[in-house]
């Protein structure tokens, strides 16, 4: 039988995009649960190769709606299990959350909404090749950021938002959407077009330009990442190189405004 990763969302269209094949490309099997809509979780994570948390429109804060405490709660059962966990975005922000950290909005009102220059920090280095020395331009879509809790080391910053990912144990927080590809951005810019008037979005016509331009490399950093993230714990404990490390291509230009 397949090794399976658990995957987390939480809308009944929610798409694990760019993670999901990534994933099956790897020859991992796809378990996807909802408990935004009834679905259950696992009580230990015995048969799973690891699991992923991943965003969505409601906020790390909103306690009043049981599925976001569960969630935050069950993330202890995969910190105990020792395997390979993810949060994206809202994910992230749960399991700041869940290690005792703070999830709060921007105190000017700014969002990131659009392709934004990632930047690793001193410790993130082994995740961010000389390639993307210059900052990793990704996809983001919140309002609210995390801090970086107690015992867990910062690995990116980022524009509006200074911390956009951490590492605790083997449990990875970021703040971006490596999942969403291009295809997906437009879709998302459609349904959501009325968020693109906040402070900070970019238009839709700066996305699909930005978006046609690094989608491949998000690709790749994407498969970088998977290559550390479900390497065995002795593999993990000193991090190895990026494996585009030793790629000379140098980065594309960030879109205009986002340095």
């Amino acid at each position: 039988m397949s090794e399976k990763v658990l995957l987390i969302v939480h809308q009944e269209t929610s798409d694990p995009g760019r993670v999901g094949a990534a994933l099956k490309a790897r020859g991992y099997a796809l378990e996807l649960r909802r408990p935004a809509l009834g679905d259950t979780l696992p009580k230990t994570l015995d048969g799973y190769t690891g699991s992923v948390i991943f965003g969505g429109p409601m906020s790390a804060n909103d306690d009043h709606l049981p599925f976001i405490r569960a969630e935050i709660d069950w993330i202890a059962v995969a910190l105990a299990s020792g395997k390979p966990f993810l949060g994206i975005c809202l994910g992230a922000q749960m399991l700041c959350r869940a290690l005792g950290g703070k999830v709060s909005s921007h105190p000017d009102g700014w969002h990131e909404i659009g392709y934004f220059p990632i930047r690793p920090t001193a410790e993130g280095r082994f995740l961010f090749p000389e390639a993307y020395a210059e900052g990793l331009c990704a996809y983001e879509w919140h309002g609210e950021g995390f801090d970086v809790p107690h015992g867990a080391e910062p690995l990116a910053s980022g524009h509006y938002f200074p911390n956009q990912a951490f590492r605790y144990g083997r449990a990875y927080a970021i703040q971006f959407h490596p999942e969403v590809t291009a295809k997906m951005m437009r879709l998302w810019t459609v349904r959501a077009a009325h968020r693109l008037v906040l402070p900070g979005a970019q238009s839709r016509e700066a996305q699909i330009e930005t978006g046609d331009r690094v989608d491949a490399d998000v690709g790749r950093w994407l498969d970088g990442f998977f290559d550390h993230w479900l390497a065995t714990p002795a593999a993990t404990e000193s991090p190895a190189p990026h494996p585009l490390a030793k790629t000379p291509a140098r980065p594309r230009r960030l879109a205009a405004g986002l340095a």
